[in-house]
């Protein structure tokens, strides 16, 4: 089967979406690499337990990473994964800006990234499919 554009940019997506939420659940949460993430649950859930939260949030992460790699229901993966993106960015923009990366702009990357996983999930497998 010869391989398409489309068919490696949606691989080349797939390995960049997985790759987001690995390093960000496995290097930035459990191994605490990036301590502002447990600061921004912290500051939203409270301290008492926040890294037990903020390990909890990685484990979920490594977990999304293994679906995405599946491509097990790869569009109910996509849904979860933009409702995820926007509430957890729209939380951070308006509780802890101040201890985003990018402050309130971060928002604006979150909906670049949501933007970029409906298109894969939802155009650019449907064009695959069609060819």
């Amino acid at each position: 089967m010869v391989k398409t554009r489309y068919d490696l940019l949606s691989k080349a997506l797939t390995l960049f979406f997985s790759l987001i939420w690995m390093v960000n659940g496995l290097f930035c949460k459990i191994l605490n690499l990036v301590p502002r993430h447990q600061e921004i649950v912290a500051q939203i859930l409270g301290k008492t337990y926040s890294r037990e939260l903020t390990i909890l949030i990685g484990i979920a992460e490594i977990f999304m990473t293994i679906w995405i790699l599946s491509r097990r229901f790869s569009r109910l993966c996509a849904i979860i994964q933009i409702v995820v993106i926007g509430t957890m960015n729209i939380l951070e923009f308006f509780l802890v800006p101040d201890l985003l990366l990018w402050g309130k702009m971060n928002l604006i990357f979150a909906l670049g990234l949501m933007l970029l996983i409906y298109y894969q999930a939802f155009i650019l497998e449907a064009a695959i499919k069609i060819r």
